[in-house]
Formats: C-alpha cells, sequence, structure tokens
C-alpha cells in the first residue's frame, strides 16, 4: 500500500538549519532532523511507524488532507511524504493474523513427510505477490 500525507516544516528557531515536521492527518506525529534530507528521512519514517501501528490496531490508515488545504504559518511550508507501507510493514511489522488454510490430502502428507511449514510457504508468497503491485 502506498499512501502519501502532507507534512508541515517548520524550521528551528536557532537558524541551525533544521526542521520540525507535523501531520496534520496522524494526530501526535512530529518529527525533526537537522537538515532537509534528515528531515525528510525522519518524517517518512516517523509516519509510517503510526500508520503502521493503526493498521496493526485494526484500524484503517487516514485520509489525507489536500495539500492546498492545509494551513500553515509565514515560516512553515508544506510538502508530501510517501510511504510505502508494505516495504514498512514487512522491515517492521509484529502483529500476526491466524488464518485457517485448507489443503488437499495428499499435499499435506507431502507436506509433512518434508518438514514444509505452511504458513512460511504462504507468507513468503503473499508477500511476493504485493511486493509486485
Amino acid at each position: 500500500m502506498k499512501l502519501v500525507y502532507p507534512a508541515v516544516f517548520t524550521p528551528y528557531e536557532d537558524g541551525s538549519g533544521g526542521y520540525a515536521v507535523e501531520f496534520p492527518d496522524l494526530p501526535g506525529c512530529v518529527t525533526g532532523g537537522d537538515d532537509m534530507a534528515e528531515a525528510v528521512f525522519m518524517a517518512e519514517d516517523a509516519a509510517s511507524g503510526w500508520v503502521l501501528t493503526e493498521l496493526e490496531d485494526g484500524k484503517a490508515a487516514p485520509k489525507a488532507t489536500e495539500i492546498r488545504d492545509v494551513t500553515h504559518g509565514a515560516d512553515q511550508f508544506v510538502s508530501l511524504i510517501a510511504l510505502d507501507m508494505d516495504a514498512y510493514a514487512a522491515k517492521y511489522g509484529s502483529n500476526a493474523v491466524k488464518k485457517t488454510l485448507t489443503i488437499p490430502a495428499w499435499l499435506n502428507t507431502f507436506v509433512e513427510q518434508n518438514g514444509i511449514s505452511c504458513s512460511k510457504v504462504l507468507q513468503e508468497a503473499l508477500g511476493k505477490m504485493a511486493q509486485a503491485r
């Protein structure tokens, strides 16, 4: 799942070149960086973590506000941050969901005789399918 959220960048008050970053659509999701590159990287990571927590709690990802509708101060600017939730979840996701699987008896015999984990095979196959999207 690919998502894009507007982020409000505020220059650090000390004039160091760093930025604080907030997401209007992700309450409490705030981060920052010592320069623009770090601020963008940290924003992507913070927003991805925030959304992943929602998804793992069974909630939907919040709808993104249109960038033109985001209000900001004179010293701030708004930029879009892209999230690759499939890649982030593969790396950092922790919740597992139990699913019941039905396979033919002959295939089950093969699986048991060869010590194959149906769960692992299914996870790998679905992961490849998700990455191909």
